[in-house]
């Protein structure tokens, strides 16, 4: 009797021991030896100011404003065809190619049917499949279909960068020694990024396409984990004035809780004038930024933009 009771003991005991690795393995990013240079990799990406603009020619600002074009890769679902309808019928026709990305096939929407169920898997095969189809488009931006994007101030953030550095863009967030782009509120690469991410794709032991059995990271840190591996990090993208410009809240949210800090200044509390991206918006929502974004405007008012970012070639679009 006490002999079982002495082997109940033992097995509780390495029971906790190993519940314990496995919640020290839940903050653990594996395969990644961090030093003091891999502290801080992420820096801010700001768009150019006013000044900066003025001081190049109009032909030079032309080609600029042309030659940035945009992929977007938009991950959707058949069970919520509202939202992927109303992306669609929005800010995706703004993009300069909109392809939609499903985890099944759907008779109602034309999409990329992955035949993929497994989160990271899907962006996986998307991300590859953008890849080979994206012709000379070089700049890509991923997205759910609950995210509203402005993509001409995209286009604006990423004017003077070039496509065959690596740029990884969005909301940088941090997880232990892992830096990443927050997925919700977008996630912005160059093409010099993605042909990186596509070749660490062959290796499955820096990049396996269902990630690790033992610990399952989201698919917003397995991108970055891949990413890492072929030296490339992640970047925030922000305003001159230092806000963020790609925001993981809608616009209602935002503004909540910049009247809680400071009623008086809310606008300024709240976001930037060159925000790219709101989150958690519903379909009505999306209508109504369509509206406040690209129909609404102060008769008289003159914004003085330097450049114009023309639709794309038989866009049907605000």
């Amino acid at each position: 009797m006490l002999s079982e009771g002495s082997s109940f003991m033992k097995g509780m005991a390495l029971g906790g021991i190993f519940c314990l690795l496995l919640s020290l393995l839940g903050s653990f990013t594996p395969g990644m030896q961090s030093s003091p240079e891999d502290q801080h990799h992420h820096h801010h990406i700001k768009a150019p100011t006013n000044d900066e603009l003025q001081s190049l020619s109009d032909t030079q600002m032309v080609e600029l404003s042309q030659k940035v074009r945009v992929y977007c890769v938009i991950m959707v679902q058949p069970k919520v065809l509202v939202y992927w309808a109303t992306a669609k019928d929005t800010w995706g026709k703004h993009c300069d190619q909109a392809v939609f990305y499903s985890s099944e096939s759907a008779k109602a929407l034309e999409a990329v049917d992955l035949n993929e169920q497994d989160e990271w898997a899907k962006l996986h095969k998307a991300l590859k499949h953008a890849y080979d189809n994206s012709g000379d488009l070089r700049w890509f931006f991923v997205a759910r279909p609950t995210t509203f994007a402005i993509i001409e101030n995209l286009k604006y953030l990423v004017l003077a960068k070039d496509p065959n550095e690596p740029f990884y863009i969005g909301h940088t967030m941090k997880s232990g020694e892992l830096e990443y782009v927050e997925y919700d509120s977008g996630i912005v690469l160059s093409y010099e990024a993605l042909r990186r991410l596509v070749n660490v794709f062959k290796d499955g032991e820096k990049c396996p396409e269902r990630g690790r059995s033992l610990w399952k990271l989201s698919e917003e840190k397995q991108l970055a984990m891949c990413l890492k591996y072929t030296g490339v990090f992640a970047e925030n993208g922000e305003d001159t004035q230092g806000k963020g410009l790609f925001n993981s809240k809608s616009v209602g949210s935002l503004i909540e809780e910049g009247m809680s800090k400071n009623s008086l200044g809310v606008v300024e509390g709240c976001c930037s004038d060159l925000a790219i991206t709101f989150s958690g918006m519903s379909p009505n929502q999306m209508q109504v930024m369509m509206f406040g974004v690209y129909r609404l405007r102060p008769y008289g008012h003159n914004f003085h933009d330097s450049l114009i970012f023309l639709p794309p070639e038989g866009s049907a679009n605000d």
